[in-house]
Formats: structure tokens, C-alpha cells, sequence
């Protein structure tokens, strides 16, 4: 695989990451669970150390490394500004959403991985996407639990 195409597929994942770090950053403002709230803290920084791992091995690369989140992120953003705000801010609305954009962070990660990526990119991303797996699963789980409690 050329170097600019890992370069590419490395910063589409600095992308994603940045719209983990923001996503999770602008739900834990919102959500009233302080356990979910601190939780949602700690996701955010790691995306944020995840997204830096990204960009400094795209510099290693000769690469330039991508500095924010994508157009589609922002949108998920605002959109999710706007339906917990419908919604009254409820921590459920929150989660779903949230758990939404872990879908989309998943999927992108997965089509990284199905590329011939050099051994170094591949094993980060491959730690990075089982970060991703956990986040979701955890997600999943607070956005069941609060369903059981709405019930």
C-alpha cells in the first residue's frame, strides 16, 4: 500500500477520533448521571489521546496529520444538541445517540482494518478499534440500563 494511502486512512481516523473526543465531551455536559457524566469525561480525553497517537504516526509517515473532526461529526454534533434539547437533555436520549455515533466510529474503524496496512499503523489501529468496541459496549449497556429504569 502506497504512503500516502495509509497517510489517508490514518487521518480519515483522526477525523473520527476528534468526533469521539467532541461527541463524548458535549454529551457528558448535558447528561445528569454524574457517574455517566465522569465516565463520558474520560472517553473524551481518550479519544483526544487516541486521535494524537494517530496524527504523530502520520507525521512519522511524512505525512500531515488532520487537526479536527469531520463535517458529518459536527452534524452528528448539532444533531445532537438539538434532538436532546427536544427531548428535554434525558440522559436516554443522550446515550442513544451517543451509542449512534460509536456505530459510525465501529464501521469506520473496521474498513481501516480491511486494509493492507504496515504492521506499526495496523496494531494501532487494531488496539484503538478494540477501544472503540469497548466504548460502545459500555454505551449500549448505560443506554439499556436507562431504558430499565424509564420502563
Amino acid at each position: 500500500m502506497a504512503n500516502k494511502d495509509v497517510i489517508g486512512i490514518l487521518n480519515r481516523l483522526v477525523e473520527t477520533s476528534k468526533d469521539g473526543e467532541y461527541g463524548f465531551g458535549t454529551a457528558a455536559e448535558h447528561l445528569r448521571s454524574m457517574e455517566t457524566k465522569r465516565l463520558f469525561t474520560t472517553r473524551a480525553e481518550e479519544c483526544r489521546r487516541a486521535a494524537g497517537e494517530l496524527q504523530s504516526l502520520v507525521v512519522e509517515l511524512g505525512g500531515a496529520a488532520e487537526e479536527g473532526g469531520t463535517a458529518t461529526g459536527a452534524i452528528h454534533r448539532g444533531w445532537v444538541a438539538v434532538k436532546s434539547k427536544l427531548a428535554g437533555y434525558t440522559d436516554l436520549a443522550i446515550l442513544e445517540e451517543a451509542e449512534r455515533g460509536e456505530d459510525i466510529a465501529l464501521a469506520k474503524y473496521r474498513v481501516a482494518l480491511e486494509e493492507s496496512l504496515p504492521l506499526t499503523a495496523r496494531a494501532l489501529v487494531q488496539r484503538q478499534y478494540e477501544g472503540v468496541q469497548r466504548n460502545h459496549g459500555q454505551v449500549r449497556a448505560l443506554r439499556d440500563q436507562e431504558r430499565t429504569v424509564k420502563a
